[in-house]
């Protein structure tokens, strides 16, 4: 008996991410420095060049786990990334994302264990993030 598997399955399948998050770890730091230093700095505290000259300081982006009650919200800051969630100081989709939106997929598990489909890019703009989680 021969089994045949549906398109929409096979690219669900090679969306899934390997074990972790990141491919490689340096991945994530260099599209951080590339995207989000200008704003939130070289180390993700707040404090980068842009941050002076900004109405709302942007936040230490160390700490989200342990504002989130100590589990990293991968699933949600994936959607603060792409839009999907708004920030009010992005108004939306953040302009500088533009080419992070487009590309290879990726997959999250939400905090319910429900799938956060992204880019490859996010992805690992988020896992290097939790890598530098502090307490």
């Amino acid at each position: 008996m021969r089994h045949t598997v549906s398109p929409i399955l096979t690219t669900l399948m090679l969306a899934m991410p390997v074990n972790g998050l990141a491919q490689e770890p340096g991945d994530g730091d260099v599209l951080f420095q590339e995207h989000c230093a200008v704003c939130h700095g070289r180390d993700a505290r707040g404090d980068g060049p842009m941050a002076q000259v900004l109405t709302l300081v942007p936040p230490d982006l160390t700490g989200l786990s342990a504002r989130a009650g100590g589990t990293f919200p991968a699933a949600a800051i994936v959607r603060w990334i792409d839009g999907r969630d708004t920030i009010p100081s992005h108004g939306g989709p953040m302009p500088l994302f533009g080419r992070l939106l487009q590309g290879e997929s990726a997959v999250i598990d939400g905090a319910d264990g429900s799938p956060v489909f992204t880019t490859r890019a996010i992805y690992d703009i988020v896992a290097w993030l939790e890598e530098i989680q502090e307490e």
